[in-house]
């Protein structure tokens, strides 16, 4: 009875901490730890290829910017902005 008296702040806790678990898991258990691991892992290798693909999007859009100021510039079409800068 002495125990109980002791430990009954951090029962409560765990009770609470259970209750709020099985609330979030609708009462299922814990995945393991290796299905975790492995969803990590797949998940990782996921984020590595879109990151590679939008890399290659960003240097693509990169240079067509690159291009339109180039053809900008040779054509001779400049934005407002520019055009009152030149004014003053």
């Amino acid at each position: 009875m002495t125990f109980l008296a002791q430990h009954e702040a951090e029962l409560a806790d765990y009770r609470a901490a259970k209750a709020a678990l099985n609330d979030l898991l609708d009462g299922a258990k814990l995945p393991k730890m290796a299905k975790l691991k492995e969803k990590r892992r797949k998940l990782a290798a996921e984020k590595k290829a879109l990151y590679a693909k939008y890399r290659a999007a960003q240097q693509e859009m990169r240079q067509a910017v690159a291009v339109k100021t180039n053809i900008d510039y040779l054509l001779g079409v400049t934005d407002g902005r520019k055009n009152k800068e030149q004014e003053r």
